[in-house]
């Protein structure tokens, strides 16, 4: 009975290690704090120095929270761990987990409890932390990467893309509808006792901006910074355009006009409506 039971236990220690194992190698990186909760100051005691010494000794790319990151990292945050060390209450003893958490902050591995008599704080932390870390030597971490889990620079670029072409779309959609909007009835009193002239015509800003186009086509316009966005003058200097910021980068709207300015490659091109013919200016802007 008792060999069967030991049997048991082994082949289970042996599935969640094998299990773990291949948890862990999904993830490229490792993020160690500056700081743990249980402590008063960053790196006090030298844990959170030691705590990244531990992973690369056991072969685990180490980021230190707040450092100038890889860039594949940047374009995929969920490639990395995020690394915690959690203080267990205990009277005459030090105890202290490892806990990896993944980028939707859920739990992928926890070491086991490393434990410590020492009273002497820096010696107990640090006995205590060494002894969790053993579990970590039946690991045998190696990166693999997980295809389901990879974002390509690629896809993020075409997702970003997609996005800014949504955005601009609607931006247009919403411009043609104000320019809709703006269609007025223009009374004319020509006496007190004459009867009103209705006159309906449409406004014509977006000839005003055609115009202003082609007169200032090889001119070099000057960003200069205003509430909320930007006023853009020529060498006279005169204030020829007002943009004011959304929530795209380099994307603005023209201030009382019903158009906008967008940034496409290395150019700014300005986009109008002029009498229901979508309309597009390169314009040479600096910032």
């Amino acid at each position: 009975m008792k060999t069967k039971l030991y049997l048991v236990l082994i082949a289970c220690f042996i599935i969640t290690t094998a299990f773990s194992q291949s948890n862990l190698n999904d993830y490229k990186y490792v993020i160690v704090p500056k700081k743990f909760d249980f402590l008063k100051q960053e790196n006090q005691y030298l844990l959170n120095s030691l705590t990244k010494f531990l992973f690369e000794k056991y072969e685990f790319s180490t980021l230190l929270e707040g450092e100038t990151y890889p860039e594949d990292f940047k374009e995929n945050r969920c490639m990395a761990l995020k690394s915690n060390v959690l203080k267990s209450s205990g009277m005459f003893k030090t105890k202290l987990v490892v806990e990896l958490k993944d980028c939707n902050d859920q739990v992928v591995y926890t070491s086991q409890l490393g434990e410590s008599r020492i009273k002497e704080y820096s010696k107990a932390y640090n006995e205590a932390l060494r002894n969790a870390f053993k579990s970590f030597e039946t690991i045998n971490y190696s990166y693999k990467p997980n295809p389901k889990n990879k974002i390509t620079v690629a896809e993020k670029a075409v997702e970003t893309k997609n996005k800014v072409a949504q955005e601009i779309q609607k931006l247009k959609e919403e411009i043609q509808t104000l320019k809709e909007e703006k269609k007025e009835v223009v009374t004319i009193e020509k006496t007190e006792t004459e009867p009103p002239v209705v006159v309906t015509e449409p406004i014509t800003k977006d000839r005003t901006i055609e115009e202003t186009v082609i007169e200032g086509a090889s001119n070099v316009l000057y960003a200069q910074v205003i509430e909320n966005g930007f006023q853009l003058v020529d060498s006279s200097p005169k204030v020829v355009y007002r943009i004011k910021k959304t929530n795209l980068n380099n994307v603005f709207l023209l201030e009382n006009k019903s158009a906008i300015i967008y940034k496409k490659g290395d150019d700014w091109v300005l986009e109008f409506y002029l009498n229901s013919t979508l309309k597009q200016e390169t314009l040479n802007i600096k910032f």
